[in-house]
């Protein structure tokens, strides 16, 4: 089986890869390791732990791809403010989209809604998609790609993008190269219901072993329920996962100095191991790295998911570009204009990701003066905080056309 482009991964930016290419003339062929189902939505069911918090950008990709009305259509909570504190101080800080005029700041979305969105729409599009394929070889035959896939079965495409996670089978069997290392830290993952609403809000709290996020949640216009991330030590994390359900919940409102009232219960928890990784290159002849295979951040900020359809958005319109100039895609010199014009923007949050990670797990009593006075000084300077709910909102940058307003 021959394509023009192959994508490996069908996972949420490999599928909005696909759809971005849909009726460019080129053969695409998406291919996944798992069966790719779809299951009716229930809207009592629980929520599902691994959320996503979708910013303008996304939202707007997915607009134009036709998706986004089957998201909202299953479940998606809007939030418009947020706030953040260091506990171990008196710093805190307050953004809002109205600052900008803008109505939400994102939204937090099931990260299975959102796939099964995708797919929905891709099943009803003219697109190759081929599930239970998993990879098992990858070597170079002339100017071309050969897969071997689990079953013998054999892929070519002279353009292969890997979309297969930060685990990438792909990036593994071409040899590319990465920067990684440890957080030293898990993230607990799970939903969990409180006595008072989240306000469309939602709340960071940074505390001494790491920072604990509550993403607000809806059900039937219910405000009640959060998706929490708790990032904290390996031993503190293996002590929290060993209690019963009460224990944790009261830990929880302790760590969270009960803002939104007592933790009423929690759904079934998961245990993250946390670990940063960044691909030296995320281009070579006729290979192109997207999403998590390409760059894993820390979840501080829940952007993960928004950098990577953003990669797909920009890889899509290189693509295109160069399609209708009659360009071999293939060719690293084409590649490369994606790799320049999502490195630097990717690498300059994770960067940021990683100081605020840092500076607030400092425990010098100067670093902690410093940072209690930095968030005081920044959340009395409006014009600052709207800069910086500008780019969480994804209205500033080289955007893609996909992603402008």
């Amino acid at each position: 089986m021959r394509a023009d482009v192959l994508i490996v991964g069908a996972g949420m930016v490999g599928s909005a890869l696909a759809l971005a290419l849909q009726g460019s003339g080129l053969q695409v062929l998406l291919l996944d390791g798992s069966p790719l189902s779809v299951k009716p939505f229930d809207r009592d069911a629980a929520f599902e732990p691994r959320v996503s918090a979708l910013s303008a950008a996304s939202q707007r990709i997915l607009e134009r791809l036709g998706v986004w009305e089957g998201i909202v259509s299953r479940r998606a909570s809007p939030y418009g403010e947020m706030q953040v504190w260091d506990g171990s101080g008196t710093g805190q800080i307050h953004f809002s989209a109205a600052s900008v005029h803008a109505e939400v700041l994102g939204h937090i979305v099931e990260n299975r809604v959102v796939q099964d969105a995708l797919l929905d729409r891709l099943h009803d599009c003219d697109l190759g998609l081929l599930a239970n394929a998993r990879l098992e070889q990858m070597r170079r035959s002339g100017d071309d790609w050969l897969l071997t896939l689990a079953d013998g079965r054999t892929l070519r495409a002279p353009l292969v993008v890997a979309a297969d996670g930060a685990n990438s089978a792909v990036r593994r069997l071409t040899g590319t190269a990465t920067r990684e290392w440890d957080y030293l830290h898990n993230a607990i993952v799970t939903s969990v219901r409180s006595s008072q609403p989240h306000q469309r809000t939602a709340w960071q709290r940074f505390t001494d072993t790491g920072p604990l996020a509550f993403l607000p949640l809806e059900r039937d216009g219910q405000e009640d329920w959060c998706s929490i991330v708790w990032s904290t030590t390996p031993a503190e994390s293996e002590r929290l996962m060993a209690l019963d359900d009460p224990s944790f919940c009261r830990e929880l409102e302790r760590a969270f100095e009960g803002r939104l009232g007592t933790v009423v219960n929690a759904d079934p928890r998961v245990c993250v191991p946390l670990r940063q990784r960044h691909a030296k290159r995320y281009v070579a002849e006729g290979l192109a790295l997207i999403g998590d295979a390409a760059h894993v951040i820390h979840p501080l900020a829940g952007q993960g998911v928004n950098l990577g359809f953003l990669d797909a958005a920009v890889l899509a319109e290189v693509l295109l570009s160069a399609t209708e100039r009659a360009e071999r895609l293939a060719d690293v010199k084409v590649l490369s204009r994606y790799e320049r014009r999502r490195m630097p923007h990717n690498l300059a949050l994770m960067a940021a990701m990683e100081g605020f990670e840092r500076l607030f797990q400092a425990d010098q009593l100067p670093l902690r003066w410093l940072r209690n006075a930095g968030l005081k000084m920044v959340d009395q300077m409006p014009e600052a905080k709207a800069v910086f709910v500008r780019q969480a909102l994804g209205l500033t940058g080289d955007l893609p056309e996909l992603a402008k307003p």
